[in-house]
């Protein structure tokens, strides 16, 4: 299985940027899907998931109300639809997918997820 990730790029603070993540390979219809983000000299940290059955969706609380994580099951995608970035967005996203259902209490734990994705970097200027 491969995660491509893209979309990344410069914005100005309030502005939106689309992220998407293909999967290729043999990939579970049963799964988890969902974006993180690590900053210079940060840990990586959870920014939202979604399990593919039932579209049941959890987000980091900073990105709640801004972020929308969807999904395309005939492009077997993932997007992170980023409104109103701030400069704290700032950092590298990367996708994750995880065969087999999280519970969403665990959507956050990046050990828990089998694939990732390389990164595509965020900048948000103020």
């Amino acid at each position: 299985v491969q995660l491509q990730a893209c979309g990344g790029g410069l914005v100005q603070a309030g502005g939106s940027l689309r992220l998407s993540c293909a999967a290729s390979g043999r990939i579970s219809t049963q799964r988890t899907m969902g974006w993180f983000r690590q900053a210079p000299g940060k840990e990586r940290e959870f920014v939202a998931a979604m399990r593919w059955g039932d579209s049941n969706t959890r987000y980091a609380n900073s990105v709640k109300g801004r972020f929308t994580i969807s999904r395309d099951n005939a492009k077997n995608t993932v997007y992170l639809q980023m409104n109103n970035l701030k400069p704290e967005d700032t950092a590298g996203y990367y996708c994750a997918a995880r065969e087999g259902n999280l519970i969403t209490g665990s959507f956050g734990l990046p050990n828990l997820y089998n694939y990732w994705g390389q990164g595509t970097e965020v900048t948000v200027s103020s």
